[in-house]
């Protein structure tokens, strides 16, 4: 399928099911890839920070990307993580994505060496040189620890090197300058502003996003495509009252202990644990070496899914 320009909508950014030995659960995935395309959805992002994408080997990137291509058919747009250290590494996975069938590439800033805005440019440039599909950018500084100036992204959109950026820094006043610039700076046509929050995407589709990537949307897809029709219809109290249930419902990031395993783990096992629970994947294991939910924690995300009416 043709990358769409701009792209819009709610496009999630799809977990990995994995088997209790950790390899991807190709069947998993799929009836999850049917959950997401029923509600609606506009796109799908795999191989992100809620795919797992760190975790997973080159043969297991690889795999859900074919997967997930072969399963849909060309009947939207599946956007692939390309995401490592370094412009060759990066280069490495989006020959291997696109040779898969992705539609478009999805790139972070360079990370591990420390990094200048001039090398973070040459990064962007030297990837949408060789891929032969579209690049977006993926500013996510609490993984990267590079936050990705918006003046430097607007550069590169004004060139036609980015076809897009997800936005994951949590930077509003930042993210507000995208936006802007994206619909006023000569030379910037087609190009998608996506935000990766799940808490603020009425406000972000109020300043003019084209879109939503976020994680939650695997649990309640339906409730984010209802959420942007309601934005895009200019119902801003039906709006509100959306966001503020799905709001509610993102509260079961934080059932786990932070005392013994991380955010990360108890955000992504939470997203999993849910979805088990509601019969759509078949084990909520996460990879190594994050810890799992406790049997307790599994409860609270039961009543979290029960509180916003998916039980």
């Amino acid at each position: 399928m043709t990358f769409p320009a701009p792209l819009t909508g709610v496009v999630p950014p799809v977990c990995t099911p994995l088997t209790p030995e950790r390899e991807v659960d190709v069947p998993s995935l799929l009836r999850l890839v049917d959950h997401l395309v029923g509600a609606g959805v506009s796109g799908l992002f795999v191989l992100g920070s809620s795919s797992e994408a760190a975790y997973l080997a080159d043969r297991q990137r690889r795999l859900v990307v074919e997967s997930v291509v072969g399963h849909v058919g060309g009947s939207l747009p599946v956007l692939a993580g390309a995401i490592d250290m370094t412009t060759p590494r990066v280069l490495d996975h989006v020959a291997s994505v696109t040779a898969a069938g992705a539609d478009a590439v999805v790139v972070t800033a360079p990370f591990y060496a420390r990094t200048h805005p001039a090398e973070i440019a040459r990064h962007y440039r030297l990837v949408a040189a060789r891929s032969p599909v579209p690049v977006v950018a993926y500013d996510i500084p609490v993984a990267v620890h590079t936050k990705v100036a918006p003046d430097l992204i607007l550069g590169l959109a004004a060139d036609g090197v980015l076809a897009g950026l997800k936005d994951s820094s949590g930077d509003l006043a930042g993210f507000r300058a995208v936006v802007t610039g994206a619909r006023t700076r000569p030379g910037i046509t087609g190009f998608s502003v996506l935000t990766g929050s799940e808490l603020v995407v009425d406000v972000a589709l109020a300043l003019g996003a084209d879109g939503a990537v976020p994680g939650l949307a695997n649990v309640d897809p339906h409730g984010y495509v209802r959420l942007h029709g309601l934005c895009r219809a200019g119902d801003g109290e039906g709006a509100r009252a959306e966001q503020e249930r799905l709001c509610a419902l993102f509260g079961m990031v934080g059932v786990g202990d932070t005392g013994r395993m991380g955010r990360n783990a108890s955000a992504l096992g939470a997203f999993k644990a849910a979805l088990k629970l509601r019969g759509i994947i078949d084990c909520p294991a996460t990879a190594e070496p994050q810890v799992p939910l406790s049997a307790d924690e599994v409860q609270r995300v039961e009543e979290f899914l029960a509180g916003a009416g998916l039980l």
